[in-house]
C-alpha cells in the first residue's frame, strides 16, 4: 500500500491504521469530541475509564449533555473546565456547529472546532483523524507523537512538521503507527 519504507513496514507490523482508505466507522461527532475533551491530558487507558463512566451517567448526547446538571459531570470525575467544556459543547451541537463538518477543508473543521471552549488545537486534530478519518493530519504539539518520533526516530519537537512534510498525504497514519510504537515492544 505505501511507497514509504517506514510506512510500509509499519503496515506490515500493525495493519491498517483506521484513516482513509481504510477510515473509522462515523461515529456522531458529538460522541467523538466529548470523548476527546474528556482525554485531554490524560492516559489512554485513564481517558477510556473516565470516558465509560461518564457514557454510563450521561448518554453521549448533546441534548443529554445539556440537561445533566453540572455536578453530575464532576461526580463521573471530570475536571469542572472539563464538564464546561462539554456543556459549551453540548450547546453548540444544538446549534448546528457539528453540521456538515464532514464537508469542509481540515482548516476550516479546526477553526470551527475551536470556537467551542475547551477546544483547541490538538482535540481538533484528533476529531479530523478518528472522528473524519482524515488520512493526512501530523499533530506535532501531541506528547505521545513527540515521544515516539524522538524514541524511534531521534527526532527533536521542533522538527517534527519538517521530519512529517516526508509521508504526505499519509501523516496520520504515520501518528497511528508511531502512537502504536508506544504500546508495543
Amino acid at each position: 500500500m505505501f511507497e514509504h519504507p517506514v510506512l510500509a513496514a509499519f503496515y506490515r507490523r500493525y495493519g491498517p491504521a483506521p484513516f482513509a482508505p481504510n477510515p473509522f466507522p462515523q461515529r456522531p461527532p458529538f460522541r467523538v469530541l466529548a470523548e476527546s475533551v474528556v482525554a485531554q491530558q490524560l492516559s489512554t487507558q485513564a481517558a477510556a475509564r473516565l470516558t465509560e463512566r461518564l457514557f454510563r451517567l450521561v448518554p453521549p448526547t448533546p441534548k443529554a449533555f445539556l440537561e445533566a446538571p453540572l455536578d453530575l459531570l464532576r461526580q463521573a470525575g471530570l475536571s469542572r473546565a472539563k464538564a464546561l467544556a462539554l456543556k459549551d459543547l453540548a450547546a453548540k451541537a444544538e446549534e448546528g456547529l457539528l453540521d456538515g463538518l464532514d464537508r469542509l477543508e481540515d482548516e476550516a473543521v479546526v477553526e470551527r472546532l475551536t470556537r467551542v471552549r475547551g477546544v483547541g488545537l490538538w482535540t481538533a486534530e484528533m476529531f479530523l483523524m478518528f472522528g473524519l478519518g482524515r488520512p493526512d493530519v501530523w499533530p506535532v504539539r501531541d506528547l505521545g507523537l513527540r515521544r515516539a518520533a524522538a524514541r524511534l526516530f531521534g527526532v527533536a519537537p521542533e522538527a517534527l512538521p519538517a521530519f512529517g512534510e516526508a509521508f504526505r498525504p499519509y501523516r496520520s497514519h504515520l501518528a497511528w503507527y508511531l502512537w502504536r510504537s508506544l504500546s508495543s515492544p
